[in-house]
């Protein structure tokens, strides 16, 4: 049941702030292969994965770190996650 992520231009931008701290990266990376195996189900509970509302409808978030979240959208059909965007609650609400 592995899924095909595939990364926005602003996820990828946002991205290159994080990548040079080893502990962020080493959790996002933990976090992406979750996500590449099972999707949202895959996703541990500690990590409070949900879906938002408002702008975000029909997306889904989780905590990577207290103040470091992923969004993104999933196409169970198609088995692909669009990673949307990674950043703190301030650099994406």
């Amino acid at each position: 049941m592995n899924y095909n992520l595939v990364p926005s231009t602003r996820f990828k931008k946002s991205l290159k702030k994080y990548l040079n701290k080893p502990s962020e990266r080493s959790k996002i990376l933990e976090l992406l292969e979750f996500l590449k195996s099972g999707g949202f189900d895959a996703v541990p509970f500690k990590m409070k994965p949900h879906q938002l509302i408002g702008n975000y409808k029909g997306c889904l978030e989780c905590h990577i770190l207290p103040d470091l979240l992923l969004i993104w959208e999933q196409d169970d059909e198609l088995k692909e996650i669009y990673l949307l965007d990674i950043g703190s609650h301030s650099d994406l609400f």
